[in-house]
């Protein structure tokens, strides 16, 4: 693991696993790749300890990892994070198992990329249906079938709409039970109408913090927008031309620093009233 603050770092909205995540790089890449994928959130990634554990140089990762990162699996940068009593800039090296093109990973920054992950899938039966099934195994005598289970379930989902846990509704259920319980159904049915809690006044939507990021040449390491950064590479990396401004000749700089300290040291004009 690399020191707090280092280290891999998942990007949002991960696909699931399939066999083939990285079948469109070379094999070296997607094995590297694939082994980087399955490491977790804070392991160190660099070339050094990558030539400890896998059978390539630091030479051939560090190739390795350029070509991840013109493919869209990997980005490097800094992220901005306030702490309880601090803020401060962290290094960071997101990896994606989905390739993401420049305009992604430029909303990434923002914390605004697109969520096109599959949606999870609904399950069968509701949280309700499953708590009032697992009864008996707290109470053997609250053992309830199929059918009460279906008939109880709005009642047992009125208390989640309300805020109760299932810890709670276990408790409210199953303490001080009678023995023998002759009816389990009517007397669940009975503590969910009698014990049911009161509606809580509505909590304030949270509105999420914006991220704050920003991505770095994986070559040169300077920083930059996400625009100029096409494969995650500065121009001057990449080999493009980059456009100046012309400098001022010397006695034109020294000119108007004289002008500029003949400026502070000259005594303010008075007026007369």
């Amino acid at each position: 693991m690399a020191n707090p603050g280092y280290g891999k770092r998942s990007a949002t909205d991960q696909r699931p696993y399939t066999a083939s995540d990285f079948a469109h790089l070379p094999p070296r890449e997607a094995s590297i790749a694939a082994y980087i994928d399955r490491l977790p959130d804070g392991s160190d990634i660099s070339v050094k300890t990558l030539a400890r554990v896998l059978p390539y140089g630091q030479c051939a990762l560090r190739t390795a990892l350029n070509a991840l990162q013109r493919a869209g699996h990997l980005r490097r940068g800094s992220e901005h994070l306030i702490g309880a009593d601090s803020a401060r800039w962290v290094t960071r090296t997101w990896f994606s198992r989905t390739a993401r093109d420049d305009a992604w990973w430029a909303a990434f920054t923002t914390g605004d990329a697109p969520d096109d992950s599959p949606p999870p899938q609904r399950p069968s039966r509701s949280r309700a249906f499953i708590l009032l099934a697992a009864l008996g195994r707290t109470a053997p005598s609250l053992t309830l079938s199929a059918a009460d289970c279906a008939a109880l379930e709005p009642l047992a989902a009125t208390w989640f709409e309300r805020g109760a846990t299932e810890p709670e509704m276990l408790h409210a259920l199953t303490s001080g039970l009678p023995t023998p319980v002759h009816r389990a159904s009517s007397l669940v049915r009975r503590r969910l109408t009698d014990k049911l809690p009161p509606e809580r006044a509505p909590q304030p939507p949270r509105v999420p913090r914006p991220a704050l990021r920003v991505l770095e040449c994986g070559k040169c390491g300077a920083p930059g927008r996400p625009e100029a950064l096409p494969g995650g590479e500065c121009a001057e990396c990449r080999g493009v031309a980059v456009r100046r401004p012309a400098a001022l000749p010397p006695d034109h700089v020294r000119s108007r620093a004289a002008e500029a300290r003949a400026a502070l040291t000259r005594p303010p004009e008075r007026t007369r009233t």
